[in-house]
């Protein structure tokens, strides 16, 4: 179970070395960004940072946000709408947690 100062560091924004850098421009500096991001994406810039060799979106979740929860669930998401799903349920479950 997640602490709430954990909760409150994966809500954070990231240092700016840090940041996700779509291979369409956006720069995405948290969570709550992504979720915003992902249901504008379109399926080519999706399908560059997830497919069968790699899934950059939750290396950067697990590597640099530091939730390996969230990191896990992404790993089994193919489409823009399973991530977003998975993401929005996540950030709300650490909103809550917070406080």
């Amino acid at each position: 179970m997640v602490t709430k100062d954990e909760a409150r560091r994966f809500l954070s924004d990231c240092a700016p070395e840090q940041c996700f850098w779509c291979n369409n421009g956006p720069v995405l500096k948290n969570l709550e960004e992504l979720a915003n991001f992902l249901p504008e994406m379109n399926e080519d810039t999706f399908r560059h940072h997830v497919n069968n060799d790699k899934n950059d979106f939750s290396n950067w979740v697990r590597d640099i946000i530091g939730d390996q929860k969230l990191a896990d669930n992404l790993l089994s998401s193919s489409t823009r709408e399973s991530a977003l799903k998975k993401v929005m349920n996540r950030l709300n479950s650490l909103r809550k947690k917070a406080g």
